[in-house]
């Protein structure tokens, strides 16, 4: 049964001699342990200039014995490296059916430094330390693209603004297919002021994943949100309404801004003066789980108010009514104008 596959990225062996053993093994194991039943040829992902392996994005229907076997020779191919990661998907009927998230877990310095600066990344008070660990990964292996974007996360989280920066940018020369670091470019490029620089990073964190990783839809969520802030209804239409659109689970980072997305997305409906539509993202907004970034009910309901307005619907004062008494001060002088 062939079924469909997404394989993508890049990872580096750091010297001839774990390149050469990365590939002497992949061709053993293609022949011996899987009769050349994998989707790759070795002149096809390896490369010797910079000794890695690289898949910038394969999408193919692959039956299921070759995909599973490519998917364990490359797991196992990966341990060779010394930094990179590789994202693996099959999907029957657009649902994922196996994931794997790939990366260097051998006990090389870089490599031990790397997965515990990654680690302490999440853990707050613990910045300084992920620096510490994250410096280390570098020292070890200056190339290590994924180090330079986890210690850009945290300078961010440290508002040290010019040295995320300088993270991001030395990740990206490395890796110009990092979603992350695009991401992370972006919100900086935001704070200095350069939202069409960051519409077009976040445009390229989106070319750069895909549809079943969060990042995608944190980029395609904000993206949206700085054209709506430019005014630009057409084109944040376009990006909210696949946020707005997208079933997130519990599990997923971008579930907790549901709310969010359908208010940004209302919002764009209202300045395309489509107002019945805007109404009725206002109101999926309203009705998002308690546990939501929160975006103010008062809001939600002046906003409503006004799309009711426009679209000649009856109850819109008591929408902007009930905003002012929650204490908006919009809603205040709208009433007071209405009166």
């Amino acid at each position: 049964m062939l079924l469909k596959t997404i394989i993508q990225g890049t990872i580096e062996f750091g010297t001839q001699k774990a390149y050469d053993m990365a590939v002497k093994m992949y061709k053993s194991r293609a022949e011996n342990y899987y009769k050349n039943d994998v989707m790759f040829e070795i002149e096809e992902i390896f490369f010797p200039k910079n000794f890695s392996l690289s898949i910038p994005r394969l999408v193919k229907q692959v039956y299921d014995k070759s995909f599973k076997n490519t998917s364990a020779l490359l797991e196992y191919i990966v341990q060779f490296g010394v930094s990179g990661e590789l994202d693996i998907w099959q999907l029957n009927e657009g649902k994922i059916k196996h994931q794997k998230h790939l990366e260097p877990s051998s006990d090389k310095a870089a490599v031990q430094s790397y997965i515990r600066g990654k680690k302490l990344v999440h853990e707050s008070g613990k910045e300084e330390e992920a620096i510490a660990s994250l410096n280390k990964a570098i020292d070890k292996y200056e190339r290590h693209a994924q180090a330079y974007e986890r210690r850009g996360k945290v300078n961010f989280i440290l508002k040290k603004y010019h040295d995320a920066k300088r993270d991001y940018t030395k990740c990206l020369k490395l890796d110009p297919n990092n979603p992350y670091a695009y991401y992370g470019q972006a919100r900086v490029q935001i704070l200095d002021g350069e939202k069409e620089a960051a519409l077009k990073s976040f445009e390229s964190a989106i070319k750069k994943s895909v549809a079943l990783q969060s990042i995608h839809w944190k980029a395609r969520r904000s993206k949206g949100k700085i054209h709506l802030e430019l005014e630009q209804f057409e084109k944040a239409a376009f990006d909210l309404k696949l946020f707005a659109n997208r079933k997130f689970d519990k599990e997923n980072p971008n579930y907790k801004w549901n709310k969010e997305g359908h208010f940004l997305y209302g919002k764009s409906l209202l300045g395309l003066e489509k107002y019945i539509e805007a109404i009725e993202q206002f109101e999926l907004a309203l009705d998002q789980d308690e546990d939501q970034y929160e975006i103010a009910t008062s809001e939600i309901l002046r906003y409503r108010g006004l799309a009711k307005k426009q679209a000649g619907q009856n109850g819109y004062i008591k929408d902007i009514k009930d905003a002012a008494e929650m204490g908006d001060s919009e809603a205040v002088e709208l009433l007071k104008e209405i009166a």
